[in-house]
């Protein structure tokens, strides 16, 4: 038991460490790549054979499911948890629960159905993809044009959205007997909302204590650590189905396309420090807080680099893909994630920042782990999520949020960047 812990801690790191990295970049784009290289984590330390031939499959489903959570606006929220007032503080925790839930209910449920999807019994991803674009359609309009339930205005209000395409998913997992999956979902989604939670809490904590840290990065690195612990826990004690659905060459090429290139892609061109340098128009490059075009220049090469030697070392290979190929993809995938970070906040003009020399040191921890091979699975694995339990962890979960926000209301006075949802009498 203790081993598998450990294995879950290295998912847990692996996310927390591209989660952070993720802060440089925002957004979707930042959230799937960090999602790709959790699965790429999770499966890794699987060491199911079976799942590696699945391997660009799961990584995609992973980076669209934890990368669809990215459009949701949760900076005023993270406000709302700085409040002195102890309902609006809970409710901007509370709410920060919600949209981190959001996140790890999309991201574990979609890699749950692609593990869970076999010969006997095929996801039908077509039937699947409409019913989540319906009910994300069908919630916002109900919820937010019709009820005008804002979480906060006047931000975006697309929690909804997701809420209504997670709803969806969870119907079409369980009428149709997905319950490893279902599992999965929803101990991603409590484990990631209460990692935001949690973050925010010792973000506000920092800065009590006027730790001299990028503390929002901490709040980042939480929610990624939980996301990742908790998705690879529900996935390692869930029992999967052995005979698998192989992806036929055309599904995994596409996949690796979209993973391996268009993302990074995406994260380079949305970047303007990265992009717009490169086509000269960020302005004075003499000025500190312009990256130069060198480093530019490195993190696309860097980018370029992975994505062709993935390909030469996967896809255009005779051999099958094993654990030796999935080690490669994920220290590649990592490691240009780091790269551009590095690069985007202008380390070729000196700029080193601690919590970048941290991201490197997760990396070295996880590789000598990844190296000792410690088991994952579980001995003892189940099917279904009891729901009764299920409640029970939700019940504890907000009781803890609660005491976080009763404590923090009375560690600090008025904060910068506190808003209020409600007013206080």
């Amino acid at each position: 038991m203790k081993k598998q812990w450990i294995s879950i801690l290295i998912v847990g790191m692996a996310m927390g460490t591209s989660w952070a990295i993720r802060g440089q970049f925002g957004h979707e784009q930042g959230a799937a790549w960090a999602g790709g290289i959790g699965a790429l984590s999770l499966i890794l330390v699987s060491k199911r054979k079976d799942w590696y031939s699945k391997i660009m499959l799961i990584a995609l489903s992973s980076a669209i499911g934890w990368g669809a959570g990215g459009m949701i606006s949760y900076g005023v929220v993270v406000g709302y948890g700085r409040s002195v007032d102890l309902f609006n503080a809970f409710y901007g925790l509370l709410m920060l629960f919600v949209i981190g839930g959001l996140f790890g209910l999309l991201g574990g449920g979609l890699v749950g159905l692609t593990l869970e999807s076999s010969k006997q019994k095929r996801v039908k991803w077509s039937v699947l993809i409409a019913e989540m674009v319906a009910g994300g359609l069908i919630i916002y309009y109900f919820l937010i044009e019709q009820l005008g339930w804002l979480m906060t205005p006047p931000r975006s209000e697309a929690w909804a959205i997701c809420l209504g395409a997670g709803l969806a998913m969870i119907w079409y997992m369980a009428r149709n007997n997905y319950h490893p999956a279902l599992r999965v979902a929803l101990f991603s989604s409590m484990g990631a909302g209460f990692g935001f939670a949690f973050g925010n809490f010792l973000q506000i904590l920092g800065n009590v204590l006027e730790i001299d840290f990028n503390m929002w990065n901490v709040m980042e690195y939480s929610i990624g650590f939980f996301s990742g612990s908790s998705m690879a826990y529900g996935v390692f004690s869930s029992k999967w189905p052995e005979e698998i659905a192989v992806p036929k060459r055309w599904e995994n090429k596409t996949a690796f396309l979209i993973v391996f290139v268009l993302i990074p892609l995406t994260v380079y061109i949305e970047s303007p420090r990265l992009y717009q340098t490169l086509l000269g128009k960020a302005g004075d490059l003499q000025n500190p807080d312009n990256i130069s075009l060198i480093g530019s220049l490195t993190s696309l090469i860097a980018w370029i680099a992975v994505a062709l030697i993935s390909w030469v070392k996967t896809m255009k290979s005779k051999k099958s893909i094993g654990r030796k190929e999935v080690w490669l993809l994920f220290v590649l995938y990592l490691s240009a994630y780091i790269i551009s970070s590095y690069c985007v906040t202008g380390v070729f003009k000196g700029l080193f920042m601690l919590n970048h020399h941290l991201y490197v040191v997760n990396f070295i921890v996880v590789l000598i782990l990844l190296w000792k091979r410690f088991p994952a699975c579980f001995e003892d694995t189940v099917s279904d999520f009891r729901s009764k339990t299920g409640m029970l962890y939700l019940i504890v979960l907000v009781t803890v949020i609660l005491l976080l926000a009763l404590i923090a209301i009375n560690i600090h006075g008025e904060m910068g960047g506190a808003h209020m949802r409600f007013p206080s009498n």
